[in-house]
């Protein structure tokens, strides 16, 4: 059972940052206004394996209040261990309380109003990160890209304090445990997820989005276009592309590009590898093109990109 949504998608009652997310009639207005961090403000958007802190560290600094903003290519979930609020995910709001767990996936517009004194933690993961413990796929990433407040269980607090400990630890094997950790926590959310959305919504066009993701992880590297992933869904490129638009925002052509985009990222900051080895590692027959790429999605070159993570 979900908590309680507060006020459906009502404007009143609201300050002048939440009316912006509630307003049809000012998105672009809205889109101008939300801020874009990558950790609450800092300027990595790659921390290690996970990137761990308590509610209390950052709310604390700002009244318990974090204003709505969003995070492009991080994937946050948040426990409430004691204490509450409200939670606004993509214009809509909640109320927190404790043993909920608030789960925000990359790209979309979030707020918090703690309660002062609030107790909980945040464990932020890096797209990259998401592309290793969710392997197999198995349409994970398709149910954890929902916005959505959640009845925590036992297991999941456990974990919690598992990732924790690890987290602030220096053992042998930290990374490999990190990722096994944070591989049983996303697979619990994804599952408290799924038993919250409706059977219509699981049999209609999110079912399709999720083979597409699913088929996108098998043969990215190999550079299919398009119209042969439609052909392989036995549906239109331009059908494909409507679903994948409804689901995230973006085309399957920008779908198919991101998840190329995502695994340079990887091998920029987490191998020594060369540029060119990774560009023809990618499917890639002129390491120049790649660079482009690269480039248009990101706005650095990949010489740039690497250099800036790791001067950090």
């Amino acid at each position: 059972m979900l908590p309680a949504i507060i006020g459906g998608g009502a404007a009143e009652g609201m300050d002048g940052a939440h009316v912006l997310l509630y307003k049809s009639n000012m998105r672009a207005t809205a889109k101008s206004a939300i801020r874009s961090y990558n950790l609450f403000g800092e300027t990595s958007d790659l921390p290690d394996v996970v990137h761990c802190e308590t509610i209390a560290a950052r709310s604390a600094l700002h009244d318990w209040e974090l204003e709505p903003h969003r995070h492009a290519r991080l994937h946050q979930v948040l426990l409430i261990a004691s204490g509450g609020g409200e939670a606004t995910l993509e214009g809509r709001r909640y109320r927190l309380r404790r043993m909920h767990v608030v789960n925000v996936p990359t790209g979309q517009v979030h707020g918090f109003s703690f309660t002062p004194g609030t107790q909980g933690w945040v464990v932020t993961f890096a797209a990259e990160i998401l592309d290793q413990v969710l392997m197999p796929p198995e349409g994970l990433g398709r149910v954890l890209s929902e916005a959505m407040v959640l009845r925590g269980t036992t297991q999941m607090r456990t974990l919690m304090t598992e990732i924790f400990a690890e987290f602030g630890g220096r053992g042998y094997a930290r990374a490999h445990v990190l990722r096994a950790l944070s591989a049983l926590l996303l697979g619990f959310v994804a599952r408290a997820l799924a038993g919250e959305r409706s059977t219509a919504d699981r049999a209609g066009g999110a079912d399709l989005v999720r083979r597409f993701e699913t088929l996108v992880d098998g043969h990215f590297l190999e550079h299919w276009p398009v119209a042969r992933y439609a052909g392989m869904l036995k549906v239109t490129p331009t059908h494909l592309s409507r679903l994948t638009r409804q689901a995230y925002g973006a085309s399957a052509s920008h779908m198919i590009r991101d998840r190329i985009v995502r695994e340079a990222r990887r091998n920029l900051v987490y191998t020594n590898l060369s540029i060119s080895t990774i560009a023809y590692a990618l499917g890639f027959d002129d390491p120049a093109y790649f660079s482009r790429v690269f480039a248009g999605a990101t706005g650095l070159s990949p010489r740039d990109f690497r250099d800036r993570v790791h001067a950090l």
